[in-house]
């Protein structure tokens, strides 16, 4: 049987490349996509089920569950601004907390959560919002895989040069031996093959992976070169070239809340195009 798969953060960085991952895995995919941003989904729109709906309006996702295996969230934000009450619990660990109430209420057993890496260039705040919320869905009783990733790229991409040589550090011993492996930025593409492998993966237990599981679960080749004729959808005009230009929304998890956010529920789209 195909394994169905809702995939929250429909139209951004990761969850489009998550999509596409789990699309060449041969999985069925539906994007949870916040209302009014379906058209950000470019040429993925035509290979998945789109619903629309807001992690941080619990009434808007009724139902969007239903009749899936897993749910992976991706949805959260790495810059608060508490005068607009967006601060970091509001942004990661509500949204991950109304997720895992919804696959309680549809009866979907296993919870995938993008979670984050602790390092130096990342807010204590943010890490200890992503820290509760790992807490929060474990003691609910779903089965969890918890992935705490690194900061992800495009390659290709122009990144700063600050970055480029956190990666390159990430690859040379002995200093990737002492944790700089985990926390190095990594392809996006590496990551959301790793995550979605990880999902379709047979598994009993809950599981924390940390980036050597993700690179682990790719080839060599893919690794250092991609997949080649896998289905890329994040490089559309609408996605940021330089994803760590725009960290609050597009990378690495999700959006940020509109000031629109539906009170009530919000009529899903329910298509295949």
């Amino acid at each position: 049987m195909t394994d169905k798969i809702l995939v929250t953060g429909g139209g951004t960085f990761l969850g489009d490349s998550i999509a596409a991952a789990l699309l060449a895995a041969g999985a069925e995919v539906t994007l949870l996509v916040r209302p009014g941003a379906e058209d950000n989904l470019g040429g993925l729109a035509d290979r998945v089920r789109v619903f629309t709906g807001d992690v941080w309006t619990p009434a808007s996702l009724k139902g969007r569950a239903r009749g899936h295996q897993h749910v992976i969230h991706t949805v959260g934000g790495l810059r608060a601004d508490p005068s607009q009450g967006l601060t970091y619990q509001w942004l990661n660990f509500v949204s991950a907390r109304n997720v895992a109430n919804l696959c309680v209420n549809a009866g979907v057993q296993h919870l995938v959560l993008i979670s984050g890496a602790r390092a130096p260039w990342l807010n204590g705040g943010y890490i200890a919002a992503k820290r509760e919320a790992e807490d929060y869905i474990q003691r609910v009783g779903l089965r969890t895989t918890i992935i705490r990733a690194p900061l992800v790229y495009l390659r290709g991409s122009r990144r700063p040069l600050f970055y480029q040589l956190m990666t390159l550090l990430g690859k040379i011993p002995p200093i990737s031996w002492l944790g700089m492996a985990r926390i190095a930025p990594m392809p996006v593409d590496v990551l959301a093959r790793g995550v979605a492998r990880l999902t379709l993966q047979p598994r009993g237990e809950s599981r924390v992976f940390y980036a050597g599981d993700l690179r682990r679960m790719n080839s060599m080749r893919e690794q250092e070169h991609g997949r080649a004729n896998e289905p890329q959808y994040i490089d559309d005009s609408t996605k940021p070239k330089n994803p760590f230009r725009h960290q609050n929304e597009e990378t690495p998890f999700g959006w940020t809340p509109s000031s629109d956010s539906p009170s009530d529920d919000t009529p899903s789209r329910d298509r295949r195009r």
